[in-house]
């Protein structure tokens, strides 16, 4: 949608450029209505997206298993499912600009923000499966070589970290001004070493045997990362390089080399390939965690189901969820709105329209972000105190 040769073609639609093609669309200054078609298509696109998995979200509610009729619709129906998809798109980009795009900035930065904690989630089940897998592999094997790898990932991230935190001072902060980015870097430093000591405390190490520095490695480099997308919105081209601004001469600029309209620059990019990875993650994996699996509404395959969930006769499988489905059908599609939200703010940069054809970089964007890391960090902290403050609870 946002290639200039689909763009070409979205004049041709109703709520575009409504007072004709050179009308002033103003991206903090003035451009082109045609340089923000395919901005404001993603829009549609993304809301088509949403409502069609939104639509499933609420008719998959309390299916226990595949006995249920609106089972059959989850696993099959396809062609019938693209057709509704379709149908719903080719509505959505017959909705006068009006009010939409304004409101559905505000949809979006709601359900990205969930979407960010379900990543966090993600990412610290991921790092405790996988200390949690190596270090049993060296016990088992008897072999350092086992530690280490744990010890050079967890000397990567931090490093990784480390050089984060020094770029972003470089570029996002200036020596007398910019002090709300210089709070946010330092915060967000601060918290990270404070987890980091607390994951290794002895007391800790006894209750989360399988906690440590390789977990607190991963979320201090997902925080910086967060960090990092959150200061790419500052509203502020002195503290933003990756604003794009107005010029006397009349060119868009998008930091100090001048690309004219640039929507993608390296936050997105990298977003993009997190959000594409986390989504997998959400579509294929259960994890080994049983907490994880109840927040997530997942579980692992009961026993009397693991000898005929791979098992074939004559090309046709057997149904393994007779019993109860493994895995909750109306959460896994509400997932997806939130990765339909999230990956709209992604491709936009959370410029959020404004009046007079606006697309303004707003303070919003870099709050929602700054406190989704600050979540992140607090969730990562639950993990490593829970088993001390409720020692009754299985936290295994």
């Amino acid at each position: 949608m946002m290639s200039p040769g689909v763009e070409s073609q979205l004049h041709k639609l109703p709520w575009v450029c409504d007072e004709g093609p050179g009308t002033t669309v103003i991206l903090q200054s003035h451009i082109d209505c045609g340089s923000l078609l395919g901005h404001r298509a993603v829009y549609r696109m993304c809301f088509a997206t949403a409502a069609f998995f939104f639509l499933f979200t609420l008719l998959m509610i309390y299916v226990r298993s595949s006995q249920d009729p609106r089972a059959a619709f989850q696993n099959g129906f396809w062609f019938f499912k693209f057709l509704i998809f379709v149908g719903i798109t080719v509505g959505a980009f017959y909705i006068p600009d009006g009010s939409f795009s304004d409101v559905w900035f505000y949809f979006g930065v709601v359900g990205s923000f969930l979407f960010i904690l379900i990543q966090l989630v993600l990412l610290i089940d991921f790092a405790h499966s996988w200390n949690q897998q190596w270090l049993g592999k060296a016990e088992e094997c008897d072999s350092r070589a086992w530690y280490a790898g744990l010890f050079f990932f967890t000397f990567l991230f931090y490093s990784l970290s480390i050089v984060a935190v020094a770029l972003l001072f470089v570029y996002y902060t200036e020596p007398d001004a910019c002090y709300e980015g210089k709070v946010f870097i330092s915060l967000n430093l601060t918290l990270c070493i404070c987890i980091s000591i607390i994951s290794v405390l002895p007391k800790v190490q006894d209750a989360q045997p399988n906690s440590g520095l390789l977990q607190a490695s991963a979320i201090t480099l997902y925080t910086m990362f967060i960090t990092w997308l959150a200061l790419s919105n500052v509203p502020d081209q002195k503290c933003n390089p990756h604003l794009l601004t107005y010029l006397d001469n009349g060119t868009i600029l998008a930091g100090p080399e001048g690309y004219v309209t640039q929507w993608w620059d390296a936050p997105s990019i990298v977003g993009l390939i997190v959000f594409i990875l986390c989504t997998l993650f959400i579509s294929v994996r259960s994890s080994n965690h049983r907490q994880v699996n109840s927040l997530m509404r997942t579980e692992e395959c009961p026993p009397i189901l693991e000898g005929t969930q791979q098992h074939q006769v004559a090309g046709q499988a057997f149904d393994n969820e007779q019993d109860g489905v493994t895995y909750s059908y109306s959460f896994f599609h509400f997932c997806l709105v939130l990765a339909s939200l999230h990956i709209m703010m992604t491709l936009t940069n959370w410029y959020r329209p404004g009046e007079t054809r606006k697309m303004v970089s707003t303070w919003t964007a870099v709050w929602v972000k700054i406190c989704a890391s600050w979540a992140g960090l607090l969730l990562y902290l639950w993990t490593l105190v829970a088993p001390l403050l409720l020692p009754n609870r299985d936290f295994s």
